[in-house]
This record gives C-alpha cells, structure tokens and sequence, in this order.
C-alpha cells in the first residue's frame, strides 16, 4: 500500500471514516493511482482493462461483508473520470462505501467524476454510502460529479446514504434506477452549500415491476449565495408505490429550485411528492438562545439537527 500524507489521510477519514486500513475488500485511490487493494474470499476486485475504474464482483449469498473503494485528490489540476461496476449476487447482503475528497490549495481546478453502476441481483441488499467532501486554501475548484446507475432485479433492496456537507464548488449528481417486480430503493440524500457553489441533484427511478418501491428524500441547507437544484422523477409503469420528498432551508442569499415530478403509466400506480422550502423559523432560535447559546451557535445547532 501506498504510504499517504497526513492530508489524504483526513480526507479519507472525512469520506469513508477510515482511521486505519479496513477490513474486507477494498480500493483506496489517491491522484489517479491506486494507494492499496485488498479482496476477499467473496469479493473480488479487478481493474477495467478498457477505461480507468474498477469491476467488484460479489457472490451469491455472501453476507456481512463490506466493500470500500473511497478516492482522495490533493494535486491541484487534476481531472479524472473513473468507472466502477458493481455485480452483487444473488441473496447477499454487504455495504459498499465510496466517496470522495479534494484538498485543492492550488490555481487550477481540480474534478473527479465518478460512474458507478450497480448490478443487484434476485433477493440481494445493498446498502451504499456515498459522501463528497472538499477542502484546501487555493483558487481552484473542487470538482465532483457522480454519476449512479442502478439495476435492481425481483425481490432486491438498495438504501443509499448521499451526502455532502463542506467544501465542494461544484456538483451535478445523476442518478438513475430501475426495479423489477418487488425491489426496493431507499435514497437518503444530505447536502449543504456555502459560499458561490452549486449543486444540482437529479433522479430518474422507474418502477417496472408489481410490488416496486422507491422513497427518495432529500433534506438541504443553501448558505450566502449559493446554489442547489433537486429534481427527481419516479416512474410508474406497473401497481408500484413511489414517494419524493425535498425539505430545504434557505439562509442568507442563497437559491433553491425544487422540480418533483411523477409519471404513473399503470393505473395501480400510487405516487406522491413533496416539496418545502422555508428559513429557520425565529421561534427556534430564541428558545435556543434563552439557554445560553449566541444567534449563530443556535442556527448551527438547527442546521445539524436537520441535516442529521
């Protein structure tokens, strides 16, 4: 394994909570290179012979086992575009942690962009964290631009953690799923935007089959003058259950646009959104500060209780 300065040790602790090497299989990628690799009796990690990522294959039944693949950047400049399948099989039940960090304290901007496609197979769980994390004194920008694929087969269930809380300039966030006959999809997303940055979330989750479900809520925080889109769509071609929700806070000047959408193609197909918009409520932050706190401790523990 490749020995990793202090800074990309705290971005990997920051992305994957990684205090030390893991255990299980892994993939630590630092500057475009490969920091160390490990697998397992059941997950073998294998890289892509045709573009730059990662294959990781899971087998049938395999349980209790996790798999971390996180990227660290510290070179400023730097700009990559990685791909990396995921084959899950049949009836297993492991964690996936990625993520992503961008020291940049450089002139130039620096961007990872991510492709993660994932193959879940009949009766199979997933549960996948994904957090982008930036950092660092420079001009440049800190870059991330994931993009997910989802393919869930009959009986299969996917939770998926995303979040991004610090740091990041820039982000367009495309994620896309398909279920089959009674498949579940959960998506928890956390964001929060500073500063001039910009995100932009997008799903698309089509429910093909009887019994399909997905719940996709998104809870975020747009600071000074920053940025954020969140338009998610859920398809419903067969009796299915389907639910999006966006729950932001607006603060200073920051702008939100919010675009739920619904398609029902199937007349048993039950769909709802949700969507709200709102500051921090002044009632709350007085009681906070009848206990000790100033103005601004009170809206940071708001804003953490909401995004916990």
């Amino acid at each position: 394994m490749i020995q990793l300065d202090e800074i990309q040790k705290r971005l990997l602790r920051e992305v994957a909570d990684l205090h030390k090497v893991p255990e299980g299989a892994y993939n630590i990628r630092s500057n475009s290179q490969s920091a160390g690799r490990q697998s397992t009796a059941n997950i073998e990690i294998t890289s892509k012979t045709d573009v730059s990522g990662l294959d990781i294959r899971i087998k049938p039944g395999t349980k209790n086992e996790s798999v971390h693949i996180p990227v660290v950047m510290t070179q400023s400049g730097l700009k990559e575009l990685v791909y990396n399948d995921f084959y899950i099989g049949e009836g297993a039940d492991v964690v996936i942690v990625a993520g992503c960090g961008i020291d940049n304290c450089g002139p130039q901007d620096s961007e990872h962009d991510g492709i993660h496609r994932f193959y879940v197979g009949k009766n199979a769980h997933v549960r996948y964290v994904e957090k982008h994390y930036g950092s660092g004194s420079g001009r440049g920008k800190r870059i991330l631009n994931p993009g997910t694929e989802v393919y869930q087969e009959e009986g299969s269930s996917v939770e998926m953690e995303m979040v991004q809380i610090k740091g990041v300039d820039d982000t367009e966030r495309m994620t896309t799923a398909e279920l089959a006959a009674g498949a579940r999809l959960v998506v928890r997303e956390r964001l929060m935007t500073h500063g001039e940055q910009r995100a932009v979330s997008t799903y698309v989750v089509t429910l093909n089959g009887e019994g399909a479900s997905a719940d996709v809520v998104s809870r975020s925080v747009a600071r000074d003058l920053s940025f954020q889109k969140f338009d998610a769509k859920i398809i419903g071609n067969a009796a299915c259950h389907g639910h999006t929700e966006c729950d932001s806070i607006i603060m200073d000047q920051g702008r939100i646009l919010a675009v739920p959408g619904l398609e029902a193609n199937n007349v048993d197909a039950a769909l709802v959104h949700e969507a709200a918009i709102g500051k921090i409520a002044g009632d709350q932050i007085i009681k906070l500060m009848t206990l000790g706190l100033t103005e601004a401790e009170a809206e940071e523990q708001i804003i953490n209780g909401f995004l916990r």
